[in-house]
């Protein structure tokens, strides 16, 4: 059996559609991962052959104020997982991001390169990444921008913007590369089914900033929108941001021979799935 963690949450709800066989999913009413004794309970109550941990402290700003939180969740609560799954034998797979890198390569960043993090949400998820290492047998995906069906992420709030306003100020000197949660949940599944172990780096094909990413959601949308591109010191959010953080994901290709689809062809695709229906 494959259980999900976090399986109400954008991604998880995906891998529950796509993973093969028996898959059962747990969210933070059955399992909490800040707590040992509750991830213990679970586990040693299922006994999974392999567990997907999609449960995060996503809000990148609000792990600035709230670090303990951050690293309790993202980091500690990894290792309970690390250490039920060693336990009973099980993988686990465990969801990483962009963000362990500082963007300064200049270009994709490859699974060995140094990760050097800028947020507290990055350094979280690299102290989560060092706690999965302490199961050998562990999966580590790094993934990043992601959007999908179920939850908050850049594309609802863009398109709910559209229906607020008529123009919007964008990020144009971040990079990277948007990936949707159900093309993230195949390269998921592809590795598992491989039987990949170690890092690996999955995400869409192709590279834009979030100012392109947002003028294609508007176009792919048929909503009219202006779209004024801005600095990230323009901006001011409060968690610093790799500039240039695209993941080079040829080993994915190599092991698991899957080749996510292009990020435009992906939006274009999640559009046409998203309900209600998007209207101009």
């Amino acid at each position: 059996m494959i259980l999900v963690v976090g399986a109400k949450g954008m991604l998880g709800q995906d891998l529950m559609r796509v993973l093969p066989g028996d898959v059962r999913g747990v969210d933070i009413e059955e399992i909490d991962i800040t707590s040992p004794e509750s991830v213990r309970r679970v586990l040693l109550t299922l006994k999974p052959r392999v567990v997907v941990n999609c449960a995060a402290y996503t809000d990148v700003d609000g792990c600035e104020t709230n670090v303990d939180l951050a690293m309790r969740v993202n980091g500690d609560g990894v290792g309970h997982l690390a250490a039920a799954t060693r336990e009973i034998g099980a993988l686990l797979v465990q969801v990483s991001t962009d963000y362990v890198f500082d963007g300064t390569k200049g270009t994709p960043y490859v699974e060995d390169d140094r990760v050097n993090p800028l947020s507290v949400y990055g350094k979280s998820k690299l102290v989560g990444e060092k706690k999965a290492r302490e199961n050998p047998d562990h999966l580590i995906v790094r993934t990043q921008w992601l959007y999908g069906h179920g939850g908050k992420n850049f594309v609802e709030t863009m398109l709910r913007l559209a229906g607020e306003r008529t123009e919007i100020a964008v990020v144009d000197d971040q990079i990277g590369s948007p990936t949707w949660t159900a093309d993230l949940s195949l390269a998921i599944t592809e590795l598992i089914e491989n039987n990949c172990r170690g890092t690996y780096h999955a995400a869409n094909r192709g590279t834009c900033s979030w100012y392109e990413f947002a003028r294609a959601i508007f176009a792919e949308a048929g909503v009219g929108m202006t779209v004024r591109p801005q600095s990230t010191e323009e901006l001011g959010r409060p968690a610093p941001r790799p500039l240039y953080s695209v993941l080079d994901c040829d080993k994915l290709t190599h092991d698991a021979g899957l080749e996510l689809e292009d990020w435009r062809e992906a939006l274009k695709n999640y559009l046409e799935r998203r309900q209600p229906a998007v209207r101009s």
